[in-house]
This record gives structure tokens, sequence and C-alpha cells, in this order.
């Protein structure tokens, strides 16, 4: 048996077809198709509202699944309704390229083989050689660009998350989606991930042919989608998501192999250990109120610090640690404000906080400063200690 004929053959075992958007690429989109033939006719050809003669163009292959749309949708929006035909069809997983001649279709026994070879349904990614000399210099800046928030919005690094060519596990993936355009590639990784699916990358050729390829991303109006996108997700993430896997990790574990195995058996070195601590504390003390959770887990990924740890200690301001909190700041910000008033802890309400909020503001910003420098060291030294 041959390689074509066995990657043909696993597909059919494995329920895996292959779903083409496509949208005014006349140059390039036989010899894509023509491609993808020489390892299935399980195809779904999404015609996303062309104008040109694609529609001639797919009159060669009525064979084929086939989905017209009467006007231009958006290329989100297709790969939906590609992902829903493949499932009524009774697919489990489905390989997307691009119709605009830059993807290879020899590449696609390669996500068949990685699929084959996983524990677990993934969803895989094509890794483009973005330093090619071919590659269009405000391509390889957005895929940089968009590198970056996945890894912020779900945890996971990737060298590629623009790439267009993937395998999606289409029975596993979240059914739901709120965006239609450019940017559905991005919210259908983020909430994949997010639901505990593994993606990854694989790497595959890549061709830019300024002759023949065309672009229909619109700068401009697609990046700010983009950005209001990444804008949603962050803030989903921050609020809920790495809430709910903390959570989750530790109603999994006891107390004691939480703390050993995700706090002191991290990879983080005790340094940044120890940053995280301080992080967290500064933030809890400091007057920041409704804000903490947020940005212990903001800026603790933004510095590269244990987002568990620097979200741990950012609650040293419950609610029965208010008033000393309180006390303590008036008091030190008594000292460095000049303040005559003596204030008593039986005392402490929200008028009095409000009468003297400048002084409150001062001192919780110092005593923020004194403990997280006092807890940092020591947490350091701790873990030094039991690192011994």
């Amino acid at each position: 048996m041959n390689a074509l004929s066995s990657t043909t053959e696993e597909m059919q075992q494995h329920g895996i077809c292959v779903i083409i958007p496509t949208y005014n690429n006349p140059k390039t989109l036989s010899r894509v198709i023509e491609g993808v033939l020489c390892f299935t006719t399980d195809i779904i050809i999404v015609n996303d509202g062309s104008t040109d003669n694609t529609r001639a163009i797919l009159k060669s292959y009525s064979d084929l699944h086939q989905i017209h749309f009467p006007t231009n949708c958006g290329k989100g929006y297709a790969l939906r309704q590609g992902f829903k035909k493949a499932l009524e069809l009774g697919f489990s997983y489905a390989i997307t390229i691009d119709s605009d001649g830059q993807h290879f279709p020899e590449d696609i026994p390669v996500f068949v083989e990685s699929q084959l070879q996983a524990q677990s349904d993934t969803l895989w990614i094509g890794s483009r050689n973005m330093n090619q000399e071919s590659v269009p210099k405000k391509s390889s800046f957005g895929n940089k660009f968009s590198n970056f928030w996945f890894w912020f919005e779900t945890g996971i690094s990737l060298t590629d998350t623009q790439s267009g060519y993937r395998m999606y596990p289409i029975k596993a993936m979240p059914k739901r989606y709120i965006t239609r355009k450019f940017e559905f590639e991005i919210e259908v990784i983020v909430r994949t991930a997010w639901k505990h699916i593994p993606v990854r990358n694989i790497p595959i050729n890549v061709l830019y042919d300024p002759a023949e390829r065309v672009s229909h991303f619109r700068p401009f109006k697609d990046f700010t989608r983009i950005s209001i996108l990444n804008t949603v997700l962050v803030l989903i993430a921050l609020l809920y998501i790495f809430p709910r896997n903390l959570i989750g990790q530790f109603k999994k574990k006891s107390f004691s192999k939480f703390l050993r195995e995700d706090i002191l058996g991290s990879d983080d070195s005790n340094e940044k250990k120890a940053l995280s601590i301080a992080l967290g504390s500064f933030i809890g003390i400091a007057p920041l109120w409704g804000l903490q959770s947020f940005l212990s887990i903001f800026l603790a990924a933004v510095f590269r610090l244990n987002k568990v740890l620097s979200f741990a200690f950012s609650n040293v301001s419950i609610p029965p640690m208010i008033p000393f909190i309180i006390y303590g700041s008036l008091q030190v910000g008594g000292i460095f404000y000049a303040s005559k008033t003596v204030f008593d802890f039986g005392q402490i309400s929200m008028e009095m906080l409000s009468n003297h909020l400048l002084q409150y503001v001062i001192g919780s910003f110092i005593l923020a400063t004194i403990v997280a420098t006092v807890l940092g060291f020591a947490s350091y030294i701790l873990f030094q200690f039991s690192k011994k």
C-alpha cells in the first residue's frame, strides 16, 4: 500500500474530511481541489459569495459537497457552516485548507498522522516558517501579536496561531461562536483550549506567490475586530477561566498536595515564586478594591510570574482582614501625612475612611510595599529551605 492510499484509508476510517472555504480565488481554486482529491473525496467546499467565476469552476466538481452563499458572509461564518455540514455527514475531524494556494495539500498526511499518534482529540495548527523572505512583514508581525495574546489567554505557547491550515476535532469543540470574520480563527482556538482540548502546532510548507495569492484581509477593519475580540477574551480569562482552573486544580487534590505540587513543586524558580507572592500581597493591600483578582492575574501573566501564587496572596484582603488593613494603612499614612489624628481600632468606619481618604491611600501603598517586601524575602528563604 502506497502512502497516498494509506492516508486515504486512514481518513475514511477515522472520519476525517477536508473543508475548503473560498472567496474570489479563481486562479488557485482548481489546483487546491485537485491536490486534496489525491488524498480524499470527502471534501466540503464553501463558496463564500464569490463574485467571479468560482461557481463555474465548481460545476466541474459537482460530486463534492458544496455550500454556496449568495453574498460574502466572512471566513469565520464559512468555516462554521462547513463544520456544521461535516457533523451532519458524520465526520469527527475536519482539515481546513485555504484556497489561495499558499498551503500544500501534500501536508495533509502530516495532520492525519499527528492526530493518530495523539493521546486525545487535538486541534492541530500548521506552523509556517515566518522567517522566509517571501512572507510579508505585516503577516509576520500579526502572527507574533496573535501568538502573544493566545498565550496570555490560555497559557499555551505556539509558534503560529494565524495559519488557516488546521485540523479540528469538530465533535469535541464548542458548538456556538460569536464571530463571523477572520477573528473566528482566534476565537475557536482559544475557546477550544478553554475546554482543555490540546492545541498544538505542526510544521507545514507555505507558498506566498504575489502573482497568484489574493488576500481579503482588511488591515484596519479586521485588526480592529481582532483587537476587540482579544479584549473580551482577556476579560473572560481573567475573571472566569483562570479562577475556574485554579479552583478546579484545588478541588482535585488535598490542600497539602495542591500546596506541594502546584505551588512549592512548580517549575518556577524560587525567585519567581517569591516575586509572585510579593506582587499578590502588594495588590491585595493596595487600595485597588474590586480589581485585585484581575490585576494579580493580569500582572503575573505580563511579567511571567506564578499566577496561582499571585492570585492566592492577593486575597489577603478578605473581609475579616479589611478592618486591620484599613487601620494599619491609616496609622502608617499618619506618619508620612503629618496627621495628628489618633485612631481607635473600634471606631473604624467608612465615614472615617472618607474623611481621611488621602492619608489612607498614602498609608495603604506604603503598607503594601512593606508587607510585599517582607513576605517576598520570607517566602524566598522558606522556598530555599524547603528545597534543601
